[in-house]
């Protein structure tokens, strides 16, 4: 296996259209939600195993997330977990990790992916990904996976790209984040927009050249602690100085302003499950098209909903249309599928009115 090849994985958000089941103290990624027996993060590492050497996977959580990133994923050592002390979005954490990959080897190539997503055609996704580091390794340029839609989606971001046919890269030209479904559906019948699935290739020398152009004070901030990482002092300057970096989104913040930007055309069953809905089309429903996780749920005349129950409770459903219900030792949740978005505000109020230990 190519040992110039990294993966750094990105574990420290809280999932909150995925509540009761994604709270802050436990979050999505470490949850089996399609009830596989393999939580997300577990099936993203197996993932990116089929293409990069084990000791070459980094994983960057918050320092609230170590602890269970460790129980799931034993066989990654202390110094690949990168612990964020604050949330400070995607540039602050991608930055980290590619300064310490790049320290460790000057000509790595690297994947950046999400802890919570799901590829279904996993082999095709493990032999683009291996084409794309290979290129990566060798040019200088940003690359971007872009998924092929199905339909138009107002709840990603999209890709407007140069079509090159078969070619395995295309240059980007614009993003668009999140449109109105107007506009989506003239995204889609153009057809040179791909959805933007958030996992990024690079070399390391390319990502923080780009880096230092585009956001100068953020590579600044990094490269001043150089000497630290991978010592015995990285815990303490990490937690001085990280909490004083700038929020920002590596897609606004630099994939956006960048010129040498790329993305491979994808068609590899990707979902980024962002919220209950998605497991209608992950999951296989009965006849009575409900998707049912968990071991005891029996239905009666119920038909198109999604239950998610736990442990050893028995659920009965009598004459339930359409519903999402989620039940969890702290909290219930019974709502329409065509309410799933109001997941967050629900989220924000139970917050505000029971405290924070139910999300």
């Amino acid at each position: 296996m190519q040992q110039n090849h990294f993966a750094l994985i990105l574990a420290g958000g809280v999932g909150s259209r995925f509540w009761p089941k994604s709270t802050s103290k436990f979050p999505k990624q470490f949850h089996d939600i399609l009830g596989t027996g393999r939580t997300l993060i577990q099936m993203t590492y197996d993932r990116v195993c089929c293409f990069t050497p084990k000791e070459n996977v980094l994983i960057s959580t918050s320092d609230h997330y170590v602890s269970i990133v460790k129980e799931q994923l034993p066989e990654i050592k202390d110094e690949n977990i990168l612990t964020e002390p604050a949330r400070r979005n995607t540039a602050p954490a991608i930055g980290y990790g590619m300064m310490k990959i790049h320290k460790r080897n000057p000509q790595a190539s690297v994947v950046v992916c999400p802890s919570d997503h799901l590829i279904t055609k996993e082999d095709v996704f493990c032999k683009q990904s291996k084409d794309i580091l290979e290129f990566a390794e060798k040019n200088d340029c940003l690359i971007t996976m872009g998924i092929t839609p199905n339909s138009p989606h107002t709840g990603y971001g999209y890709i407007q790209y140069v079509n090159a046919g078969e070619a395995l890269l295309s240059k980007v030209k614009t993003f668009t984040e999140k449109p109105n479904e107007e506009m989506a559906v003239q995204f889609l019948e153009s057809g040179d927009f791909l959805w933007n699935a958030g996992i990024f290739y690079w070399s390391a020398s390319a990502f923080l050249a780009a880096l230092k152009i585009h956001i100068p004070e953020l590579h600044a901030a990094l490269n001043d602690h150089l000497a630290v990482y991978d010592t015995p002092n990285e815990g303490k300057a990490v937690r001085e100085f990280y909490p004083r970096l700038e929020n920002e989104s590596i897609d606004y913040a630099l994939m956006e302003k960048a010129r040498n930007v790329y993305v491979s055309p994808a068609n590899i069953g990707w979902s980024d499950l962002g919220a209950w809905g998605a497991l209608y089309n992950q999951v296989t429903a009965d006849e009575n098209k409900n998707v049912l996780v968990g071991k005891k749920i029996l239905t009666y005349d119920s038909k198109g909903n999604i239950v998610h129950a736990e442990g050893e409770k028995v659920v009965v459903l009598e004459g339930v249309e359409n519903y999402i219900i989620v039940d969890t030792p702290n909290a219930l949740l019974i709502c329409k599928r065509e309410s799933e978005q109001r997941v967050r505000d629900f989220v924000k109020d139970v917050k505000i009115k029971q405290g924070d230990r139910f999300v």
